[in-house]
C-alpha cells in the first residue's frame, strides 16, 4: 500500500507534468492525492517542502539507477543507451517534473537534475577511461531519452528496432577507445 507522503508526491508529480507549475497548488495535490489540505501539510507544511521532498526522490531513484549502471553484465555504456527510452517509471516521472521546476528557474531542481547526470557521466567516464567517450554515449542516450519523451507526449513512434543500431555505435566507439587506451 502506498504511503500518504508518497501518493502527495505522485499527485504534485502528475500535476507538474500534466499542469504545470501553476496549476501545482497545495488544494489541487491535495485533491488529487485524494488527501486534506491538512493532511498535505503534515507532510509538506509548504509548497516549497513539497518541491524538496520531489528533489530528494529523484536523487534517491538516481543513485538507485546510477548502482544498476555500475553492476549491469553489458557494462554501463550498453545499460545507459539501452535504458533511455521513456517507459514512465518513477524516475522518469521525477526527472520530467523536476525539468518542470527547472523551467520556472528554480536553482534547486537545476541542481538536482545535474547531480544526476553528472553521477551518469561519472560512472560511464570510470567505465570508459575517456571522458571525450563517455560524453559521446551520454549524449547519444540523452538524445534517446529526449526523442522518446516526445514520443510518450504524442510524437511519432519510431519503427520497431530503429534504435537498436545505436548500440552497435557504442560498442564500437567504446572498444576503439579501450583500444587506444591500452
Amino acid at each position: 500500500m502506498t504511503s500518504s507522503r508518497d501518493r502527495i508526491l505522485d499527485a504534485y508529480a502528475d500535476l507538474l507534468i500534466t499542469e504545470g507549475e501553476r496549476q501545482a497548488t497545495l488544494e489541487a495535490v491535495a485533491a488529487r492525492a485524494d488527501v486534506s489540505k491538512g493532511g498535505l501539510l503534515y507532510h509538506f507544511p509548504s509548497k516549497d517542502q513539497l518541491a524538496i521532498g520531489l528533489y530528494d526522490r529523484l536523487a534517491v531513484l538516481a543513485a538507485n539507477d546510477a548502482d544498476m549502471m555500475r553492476a549491469a553484465d553489458e557494462g554501463p555504456a550498453r545499460y545507459y543507451v539501452r535504458s533511455s527510452q521513456y517507459a514512465n517509471t518513477p524516475l522518469d516521472r521525477a526527472l520530467v517534473a523536476v525539468s518542470r521546476l527547472r523551467q520556472t528557474g528554480d536553482s534547486r531542481a537545476r541542481a538536482a537534475i545535474e547531480a544526476a547526470s553528472d553521477a551518469w557521466l561519472t560512472i560511464l567516464h570510470d567505465a570508459l577511461g575517456d571522458l571525450d567517450v563517455a560524453r559521446a554515449v551520454k549524449l547519444i542516450g540523452d538524445g534517446l531519452y529526449y526523442n522518446a519523451l516526445n514520443r510518450a507526449l504524442g510524437g511519432h513512434p519510431p519503427a520497431p528496432g530503429a534504435d537498436e543500431g545505436l548500440l552497435d555505435v557504442v560498442d564500437r566507439i567504446t572498444t576503439t577507445a579501450k583500444l587506444a587506451g591500452g
